[in-house]
């Protein structure tokens, strides 16, 4: 086994959306289905997989009883999405 002192740092990240709409596909539920059973606007909903919209406690406390998962893991997921947009950012100004 090699040993590294370098830590893991990919040059991207997974918004919680994809993983929401990647359950919705799993299980065979449609967006629309998401909407009625979280009780948020079709634009919300759609901005929410499109990562537009951050996960707070209300919502993660939703997707937990509707599709899933904690809502800590809900809560993880956002904050590591947040922590690592600035480093992809960094990244594609450095690559320009």
């Amino acid at each position: 086994m090699t040993k590294t002192n370098r830590p893991f740092t990919p040059d991207w990240v997974s918004p919680p959306g994809d993983t929401i709409a990647d359950i919705l596909e799993e299980r065979n539920l449609t967006v629309e289905q998401l909407i009625e059973a979280v009780g948020y606007s079709s634009e919300f909903v759609n901005l929410l997989i499109k990562g537009e919209v951050s996960i707070n406690e209300e919502i993660a406390i939703k997707l937990e009883q509707v599709i899933g998962f904690t809502a800590d893991f809900w809560l993880r997921h956002e904050a590591q999405y947040q922590a690592g947009l600035p480093r992809l950012q960094k990244n594609n100004v450095n690559q320009k």
